[in-house]
């Protein structure tokens, strides 16, 4: 990492070449970049195809479709594609899911302060999930996912503005984003089907994700082309890698009820090894599937001393969210997500957040957006010039463009560039400036996507 005060014209040159570039791909025509999509398969692999997709059933329980499955053990929409590599035995399926980035951040483009930066780094994760059908009734699913940020990113995450949570080298760590655990996710779920409409699970991790909050930006369809956290990532889905999940839930139909108990205290500064489990925490949510295309929750959580470095502050999360997923062809579609959370902490303060995004996909064009408000306070930021600890209103709006490069049978390799201009609080100005831009090129990474649909 280098600092962006240090070489601001190079930073900015960087992007603008970059970004020229990307705009000359954008144009060529789109046979430029080979392109292998399967359509070469005969009659017969087609028909095996399609009966292998009538198969494919939710990890979670035997009576709904996979492409229900969102991060934990959370519902996205029916009509979401999936990206993923499968493979099916028998009563056993196997899915591999993730995505890298490689990219260069600038955070501050426009040097209006000296609390941006400038990053070459690769945020990343993979996932792992192993279902067994055990019988028509009874279902057993294991779940990992991995991240190599703390190598690929660095111990102390990287550099994005106004962002807060965790800490290094006992700092909180502000205007950066915490890298993911090596092992974020280790998992075992039981499901009993007492008939189509009635379902009960148990879910248990070390690590894992209690029942609380949307599907966790990284697995959601309207962020998957956008590197960044959220900057309410600490408002809203935080809590998607607890050292000691304990889920039970109970379906009806398209309505889900769940309760945790889990450990509160976010991962601490060794992004390696494993935390220990405390169960000193619990939390309750309620998802419904009205449709295909909408799935909305509410969740509460009652989170005991998150902050290694504030040990004797507690949480209560709430948090509400609509996801809406249309398909639109075989390849095409648009998500969109509306999440709101609040963050009551234990001397009486409520700080907001709502964040708006949506995502495009017009093979091989994607577009997509996001907007944020939050609220911080001058402890959070770190700001501790400002007497009485205000809270501080802020708003970001992200504007993204990729195009894949090369579609294949073993996955998609994307080019992409976007833009935010951040527009801090009045307060806030003489420290970040009036609207601080920040940009980054990148290509992704992904494997193949695709649409499964319940047996009928």
């Amino acid at each position: 990492m280098s600092n962006s005060k240090n070489k601001p014209f190079s930073q900015f040159h960087f992007i603008k070449s970059a970004l020229i570039l990307i705009c000359v791909i954008f144009f060529l025509p789109k046979n430029t970049f080979a392109q292998h999509d399967g359509h070469n398969q005969s009659p017969k692999d087609t028909m095996k195809m399609d009966h292998d997709k009538m198969q494919m059933t939710s990890f979670f329980s035997p009576n709904l479709p996979m492409n229900r499955d969102a991060s934990g053990t959370g519902w996205q929409p029916d009509e979401s594609p999936m990206w993923m590599y499968m493979k099916m035995k028998g009563n056993t399926s196997f899915m591999v899911h993730g995505s890298l980035f490689l990219r260069f951040t600038g955070q501050d483009l426009t040097n209006e302060s000296n609390r941006g930066g400038n990053h070459f780094d690769a945020p990343n994760m993979f996932m792992f999930m192993l279902s067994h059908k055990l019988n028509d009734k009874n279902l057993l699913s294991f779940h990992t996912m991995i991240s190599f940020d703390p190598f690929t990113v660095g111990e102390d995450g990287y550099p994005l503005l106004f962002q807060t949570g965790e800490s290094y080298n006992g700092v909180p760590l502000v205007d950066r984003q915490h890298p993911h655990e090596l092992f974020s996710g280790l998992s075992i779920n039981y499901t009993h089907s007492f008939n189509k409409n009635i379902d009960v699970n148990t879910y248990f991790g070390y690590p894992a994700e209690p029942a609380l909050g949307p599907p966790a930006f990284m697995h959601r369809l309207s962020a998957m082309n956008n590197p960044d956290a959220p900057l309410s990532h600490h408002w809203q889905d935080a809590t998607h890698i607890a050292f000691g999940v304990g889920t039970i839930g109970f379906r009806y139909k398209n309505v889900k009820l769940e309760g945790s108990i889990f450990t509160g205290r976010e991962p601490d500064e060794n992004r390696y090894n494993f935390d220990r489990p405390k169960f000193d925490s619990y939390s309750y949510r309620l998802i419904i599937n009205p449709t295909k295309k909408i799935s909305l929750q509410f969740s509460q959580g009652f989170i005991k001393s998150p902050e290694q470095l504030f040990p004797g502050e507690d949480i209560i999360r709430t948090t509400a969210s609509a996801i809406h997923t249309k398909k639109i062809s075989r390849d095409n579609f648009i998500s969109s997500s509306f999440v709101w959370g609040m963050n009551h902490f234990s001397d009486g303060k409520n700080l907001h957040s709502v964040l708006l995004e949506s995502n495009i996909q017009l093979k091989p064009i994607t577009i997509y957006a996001r907007y944020e408000f939050v609220q911080k306070d001058a402890l959070e930021l770190q700001l501790l010039q400002f007497a009485g600890n205000p809270t501080f209103n802020i708003t970001a709006f992200t504007l993204g463009l990729n195009k894949i490069l090369l579609k294949h049978k073993a996955g998609f390799v994307s080019l992409g560039a976007q833009a935010t201009i951040n527009f801090p609080d009045k307060n806030l100005r003489t420290i970040y400036g009036n609207n601080p831009l920040s940009a980054q090129v990148y290509l992704r990474f992904s494997p193949p996507s695709t649409y499964f649909h319940r047996h009928q």
